[in-house]
């Protein structure tokens, strides 16, 4: 099995997010529902500021990549159409969920409900990251 420079290049940035995904998943969320309201508000604008310097570069690298791959070098395979919805699922689930979940929790940082229910919902995206890296290895 031979991978071109843009397949070696796709890998990292998935490898990359699903690092993060994980680290997220297991040490950043679970966190959130031990401060108290000053001290979260605190905490979660530090994180959403900084996280965002990592975050947008390789999901928007994964995207670009991703849409290289199927429509620049024109390989319509199923698994390739696959890694694209699932990279576009990851979009709309961060801007339409993700952030506005975010957002409450800045204006309702004692909520509990709330960071429970993102330590939860987030396994769907440590899933889909997970299954992003695996297609590629295929």
């Amino acid at each position: 099995m031979t991978f071109t420079i843009w397949e070696i290049l796709k890998l990292s940035v998935d490898v990359g997010l699903l690092v993060l995904i994980w680290m997220v998943q297991l040490l950043i969320y679970p966190s959130f529902c031990h401060f108290g309201a000053a001290g979260f508000q605190k905490w979660h604008a530090i994180h959403m500021r900084n996280i965002t310097f990592i975050v947008l570069p390789l999901m928007l690298g994964q995207l670009v990549l991703s849409g290289y791959l199927l429509f620049y070098v024109q390989e319509f395979t199923l698994v390739r159409i696959l890694d694209f919805i699932l990279v576009g699922s990851m979009w709309l689930s961060t801007a339409l969920f993700y952030k506005p979940l975010h957002e409450r929790l800045i204006q309702e940082p004692q909520n509990v409900h709330l960071c429970h229910r993102l330590e939860k919902t987030n396994w769907w995206r440590v899933a889909v990251w997970t299954l992003i890296v695996l297609l590629h290895l295929i």
